[in-house]
């Protein structure tokens, strides 16, 4: 993360959920009310994923809350929305979800140039004694340092 780039949030439930091999930078195309509504960080991930369909890159059941002031002119919280993608990444990307069976979902949301960004990881599930493993790792760690943190 260089100096430039600023999280919005990190969807740290894909980690717990994912095994990410790979992760792409994409634009996005929102309304004015959606760009302020992501500014304060009023979006959730939790249920969202990415597809590709016509050579196109979509982001489906993100929800990004109405923004207080937007009266009228206001989003649909739940409305697909277009990732900006190169076409060749595009390519590369249908290719891992046909052939690899892999899935596509946003790790997080950032600022960067004056421009809101979201990076899609390339994700594989993991198995439930993958997470346990991850848990019982995390704790060794925690209880290590603790412990290096009294002496």
């Amino acid at each position: 993360m260089s100096a430039a780039e600023k999280d919005i949030i990190n969807n740290r439930h894909a980690f717990f959920e994912y095994h990410i091999e790979e992760k792409y930078e994409a634009g996005v195309a929102l309304a004015g009310t959606e760009v302020k509504s992501v500014m304060l960080g009023r979006i959730q991930l939790k249920e969202s994923y990415v597809a590709i369909k016509d050579g196109e890159v979509w982001l489906m059941n993100a929800h990004i809350s109405p923004y207080s002031h937007g009266n009228r002119n206001n989003h649909e919280p739940l409305r697909t929305r277009k990732l900006l993608l190169h076409r060749k990444e595009i390519a590369r990307l249908e290719k891992e979800t046909t052939q690899k069976g892999m899935t596509l979902i946003v790790t997080r949301i950032y600022w960067k140039n004056g421009r809101i960004k979201f990076e899609i990881g390339v994700a594989k599930g993991k198995k439930l004694y993958d997470k346990r493993e991850d848990l019982k790792s995390r704790t060794i760690d925690r209880e290590t340092r603790a412990q290096m943190k009294e002496k």
